[in-house]
């Protein structure tokens, strides 16, 4: 039998990296899937995948900064499905990169915490309530490595939203976890992507600077790499695993040598 045959995953930006990376990867293991996205044709091409591998899907056009979007968003998945066991809060943004602290607009900087903080609080607030206590259900947050140190790359409203991205799955795993409903959090490094894009011009000697400097691998991250930590998570395998961040990044660049 399937790791998650009769379960449903809601998963947000599914419409590609790696939120679609996630849904493939749920659906071969029996889930049914909700995508999430802003983008209608995107998401419509991520279902038609997985119909094709013959699983289950839909798709729901959603903001996740909008209230009224996040509520309809599990209301749709309850109502196709009948229950809601995993929750990928995926959707998000870059904002703007080598930007000083002080040269970021109020506008910018607004609009990245609707969507990767603001987002992710409305994400988790009504699918938790949809989740109730079923004994197996888990939320997993889409952060950075950059929520874990500095940004160096002017990033930082990017890079404080998804530390406070952090700091929100831990509180939320602290106040849920007796019921229980695991949350944990997935802190990806570099990793391919439309928001990383190296062949686009003139970015790859930039992209490797930043590889050199994060990955001790030397290498980009693939988005199915972070579906698999991701599925790992919310499968029974890590059952004891609650308020965690696991770093997909490659390794430390720390040594000295």
């Amino acid at each position: 039998m399937k790791m998650f045959a009769g379960k449903v995953a809601l998963i947000t930006g599914g419409s590609s990296g790696i939120g679609e990376a996630t849904a493939i990867q749920f659906a071969k293991e029996g889930a049914n899937i909700a995508i999430a996205a802003r983008r209608t044709k995107e998401s419509e091409l991520v279902v038609k995948r997985i119909l094709d591998l013959g699983g289950n899907a839909f798709s729901i056009k959603t903001d996740v900064s909008l209230s009224q979007d996040v509520e309809a968003m599990v209301d749709a998945t309850l109502n196709q499905y009948g229950q809601l066991d995993y929750a990928i809060n995926n959707a998000g943004i870059a904002g703007p990169r080598c930007t000083p602290v002080a040269d970021i607009s109020e506008e910018q900087w607004d609009e990245i915490m609707s969507i990767n903080l603001k987002g992710v609080w409305l994400s988790m607030k009504h699918e938790l309530r949809a989740m109730g206590n079923n004994g197996e259900a888990a939320i997993v947050n889409v952060s950075s490595i950059y929520g874990t140190k500095p940004s160096d790359i002017g990033h930082a409203a990017y890079s404080a939203s998804k530390h406070a991205v952090i700091g929100l799955t831990k509180s939320a795993a602290a106040d849920y976890g007796n019921i229980p409903i695991r949350i944990n959090a997935v802190a990806p490094g570099f990793t391919l992507s439309e928001m990383v894009n190296p062949d686009r011009p003139g970015a790859a000697e930039r992209y490797q600077a930043l590889i050199s400097r994060h990955s001790s691998m030397n290498r980009f991250g693939k988005a199915e790499e972070v579906a698999n930590a991701i599925v790992w998570l919310c499968s029974k395998n890590a059952s004891y695993v609650n308020g965690s961040v696991l770093s997909i990044d490659g390794g430390s660049t720390t040594r000295l040598y």
